[in-house]
């Protein structure tokens, strides 16, 4: 059952100048010391950065590695919002550095993908966070679990936080490939077409993991139309105590930003919405086709699944699966499809029509019973 959220627009806020696109967050992976933040602050001021971010606490894979400079770091973001105007951002974990940011007066919070995976840890923030009117952006699970991540959200949401947004970082993932995280951009598509309200920015720094791949990102999360971009940027990259890899100086970031290409999110242009709805129209009647297709082959797939019971055959075919397959992708190069598509979409199609002959032979006497309507 899906579940509204019940939202505050980010135009609303108080943290992003208004009317602009794309939000930007930026800022040091991690604050390391008064003047690496002042100073990075300074120069992304410069830039026209309006929101500076940096890690106070730093959740790292093994101990001994830098783990942030903790509560210490505080009155330093405190300071770059008193001086600089600039509102502060950082991340938490947990109550404890949620009571800690909020005695300092941290404009808004971001939690992290470890954490965002874990129920236990996101009711305790949740809990935390009720009577807070802080904003809170929440990164996408470590993993490719969309639920976790819409629970997340949900549980703040219950516990009154309405200023509420997501981050996509990309996912972890065994597979060899250039970018440090999978983007994984069909779960946040996904995720933005079921809360189509929710602020919606992406993290290139942490899905690319190198600095050369940063814009790339930007301009793909751009094309996608999310709302904003939180970016790593260091006064001297090189010399960062943590991801320096994938942090810009300033001065790159600003380039960077200067030079996407900001797609419009609708047009009132007559020609481009009569050709829209004609393109849509026929959108329409094709996936009407497919479902029509679909129909059928679930009809035939419960006919077989009726002949495999009346001879008493296995309902898996792993040979004949195999071949089918392969004839499958072969043929989608001629179409012009990809092969991840299709096998993603032909594999679905086999793991219904298992189900649907598994319901065939586990129901004594269903041969007798009519077909569904709804069929």
């Amino acid at each position: 059952m899906e579940r509204k959220l019940d939202i505050i627009p980010v135009g609303q806020w108080n943290v992003f100048p208004e009317g602009t696109r794309p939000l930007v967050i930026a800022g040091p992976c991690s604050a390391e010391s008064e003047r690496q933040v002042m100073e990075t602050a300074s120069a992304l001021k410069a830039e026209g950065i309006q929101v500076f971010r940096a890690g106070i606490w730093k959740p790292r894979t093994h101990p001994g590695c830098f783990e942030g400079v903790g509560e210490k770091g505080l009155p330093w973001l405190a300071r770059v919002q008193r001086e600089l105007g600039m509102k502060v951002c950082t991340e938490v974990a947990c109550k404890e550095h949620i009571d800690a940011c909020s005695r300092y007066g941290i404009d808004l919070f971001w939690i992290g993908a470890r954490t965002s995976a874990n129920p236990f840890l996101m009711q305790e923030i949740a809990d935390a966070m009720q009577g807070k009117d802080i904003p809170v952006l929440v990164k996408n699970p470590v993993s490719q679990e969309i639920e976790l991540w819409k629970g997340a959200l949900e549980r703040l949401n219950r516990a009154g936080v309405r200023k509420l947004g997501v981050i996509h970082r990309g996912f972890s993932s065994f597979e060899k490939q250039i970018y440090r995280n999978s983007p994984g951009w069909n779960i946040a598509i996904e995720l933005r077409a079921q809360y189509p309200e929710m602020p919606f920015f992406a993290d290139p720094s942490h899905m690319g993991g190198e600095r050369k791949y940063v814009a790339e990102l930007s301009q793909k999360s751009m094309d996608l139309g999310l709302d904003g971009l939180m970016i790593e940027s260091h006064i001297c990259p090189d010399s960062a105590l943590s991801d320096a890899f994938q942090q810009l100086c300033p001065a790159a970031l600003s380039d960077l930003l200067s030079h996407l290409e900001i797609r419009e999110m609708d047009s009132d242009c007559l020609d481009y919405r009569e050709h829209i709805s004609e393109l849509r129209a026929q959108i329409d009647m094709i996936d009407d086709n497919i479902l029509e297709e679909l129909r059928s082959r679930k009809k035939i797939s419960r006919q077989i699944g009726q002949y495999k019971k009346e001879h008493n055959i296995a309902i898996l075919q792993a040979s004949r699966w195999d071949a089918l397959l392969e004839d499958v992708v072969r043929k989608s190069a001629h179409y012009g499809l990809s092969e991840k598509c299709v096998t993603a979409i032909f594999n679905a199609i086999h793991e219904e029509s298992v189900q649907v002959q598994n319901e065939v032979i586990s129901n004594h006497g269903f041969g007798n019973l009519p077909e569904p309507e709804s069929e």
